[in-house]
């Protein structure tokens, strides 16, 4: 399997309710390396370039409203397939659909407000990590 770095995100709903030890923690113990993090707080126009992919769908001015709220974690995962497996434990999108163990089922409100955000394919995570990180500020 091949080493792999991953965008993560851990969203407003999440750091108001102070849960980025317990989340970090899952992505630890599935065997993931935090190799750059930094808590920050988005603009409303910083959150919609991040998410321009979503500019034509109906949730994104919601989406850019909620990213800026509050503060975010935004991160670094590196590890063996680390893109497929950030995915597996985040969980779905839908927190009800969601794996028992699993962020989203442990830890998300609503489809909406579901705690993470992950990278789905090696060029996204290459785009969304540039966008938060220099690549002096990747240290594993």
């Amino acid at each position: 399997m091949a080493i792999e770095r991953t965008l993560s995100i851990i969203k407003p709903d999440a750091t108001r309710r102070n849960l980025t030890g317990r989340i970090n923690a899952k992505f630890e113990d599935a065997g993931l390396r935090i190799i750059a993090q930094k808590r920050i707080h988005l603009t409303k126009a910083q959150a919609g370039q991040f998410y321009a992919v979503h500019a034509e769908r109906p949730f994104y001015d919601e989406l850019c409203t909620f990213m800026a709220s509050e503060p975010v974690v935004v991160q670094v995962l590196e590890g063996e397939s680390a893109i497929a497996k950030n995915r597996e434990v985040m969980g779905a999108t839908n927190p009800a659909d969601a794996a028992e163990g699993t962020i989203r089922k442990d830890f998300a409100l609503s489809v909406g407000e579901n705690s993470v955000h992950g990278s789905d394919a090696p060029e996204t995570a290459s785009v969304e990590i540039a966008f938060f990180f220099s690549g002096l500020e990747l240290v594993g």
